[in-house]
């Protein structure tokens, strides 16, 4: 009871994420969810806005301004503006008053490498975290699913983010089987931008990319054909232009990245225990992550590993959900022990 204590007053989870930064704390739930956005001044290098305030200026920053994304591929790229975006979203949670050098978990890629934890443990000191914690995402977000992870029982996550996808089975308080990959969210929307670079000869910007996306993207074929209307400036004379693309056309262009999230997935199960892969058909894979809510993924995934395949209750907010059940939840203390920083 006393190490629950501990814990209980001074832990946030965080998911410190390629396209979006998540803030848990113990009976608030997730109370920051901004963009991983920071808009500096080029002339002196100051740090203007960071979260939606800076995302807003993606494309559109005047001269002088630039908008940048300090976390590429799930790690941190430009660790001194990585430094002052976690500080400022850790003081708009702790705020005057109130927790004061919080314990941090922050979920990382499980293929990330002893340089990148050093820069995201650097990051958490300049929020002057107390204790630091760095949790695989796989595993961060299967407890924020609910996933059993503590008990001898095969559980698959599928987590999808805007940089890395991650593929994990999980057993007794452990990752058994695991695969990362650089390819995710972020990959889907630029695979829009260059088919309709290729076939309609029309440039458009990342956030156009990601509104069709989530407009008319899927993953698996599906009766309904939509289409959407797009703007964007035409590479043959340099006017602005307006095309309409189908549900089908988007489909076919993010095929690419679609099949290498898929061929995670099979390489995984292919190298689960007979035992736990067993569990795994019985109870399906559970996918988390911006990345689940993309219309027929689950059906594709499921079609191709002929395993039942669901979506996690809160996808988006899974890896801070667990990062955050680790600090306040005794039941993890395993995990936990297990994923505190050591050089």
């Amino acid at each position: 009871m006393v190490w629950f204590k501990s814990f209980f007053w001074h832990g946030i989870g965080i998911d410190l994420g390629t396209s979006n930064t998540l803030i848990y704390v113990h009976d608030k739930g997730v109370v920051l969810r901004e963009p991983s956005v920071v808009a500096i001044d080029e002339n002196t290098n100051m740090v203007l806005w960071v979260g939606e305030e800076a995302r807003a200026m993606i494309g559109r920053t005047p001269q002088g301004i630039r908008a940048i994304r300090p976390l590429q591929n799930g790690v941190i790229a430009d660790l001194e503006y990585a430094k002052i975006m976690l500080k400022k979203f850790v003081e708009r949670v702790t705020g005057a008053g109130g927790i004061k050098n919080p314990d941090m978990a922050i979920g990382v890629p499980s293929g990330v490498t002893s340089v990148e934890r050093i820069a995201i443990k650097s990051a958490a000191e300049n929020a002057r975290a107390n204790l630091i914690y760095l949790p695989e995402e796989p595993m961060a977000a299967a407890i924020g699913a609910s996933l059993p992870v503590v008990e001898p029982t095969g559980s698959m996550i599928v987590d999808i983010g805007g940089g890395t996808t991650e593929v994990a089975v999980i057993s007794l308080s452990g990752i058994v089987v695991n695969e990362s990959i650089r390819i995710a969210g972020d990959e889907l929307s630029e695979s829009i931008v260059f088919y309709l670079k290729k076939v309609h000869s029309l440039a458009i910007g990342e956030r156009t990319a990601e509104e069709i996306k989530f407009r008319v993207g899927s993953a698996f074929k599906t009766a309904d054909n939509d289409k959407i209307d797009v703007r964007g400036l035409s590479l043959l004379n340099g006017m602005p232009r307006t095309i309409t693309i189908s549900r089908g056309e988007v489909r076919e262009a993010m095929q690419e990245p679609l099949w290498a999230i898929v061929e995670a997935v099979k390489r995984t199960l292919e190298r689960t225990p007979p035992e736990l892969a067993a569990d795994i058909f019985n109870r399906g894979i559970v996918l988390t992550g911006g990345g689940a809510l993309l219309q027929g993924l689950d059906e594709l995934i499921s079609s191709e590993t002929e395993v039942p395949v669901f979506v996690a209750d809160d996808p988006l907010s899974s890896v801070a959900i667990g990062t955050g059940k680790m600090l306040t939840d005794p039941s993890y203390r395993r995990v936990l022990e297990q994923c505190i920083f050591r050089k």
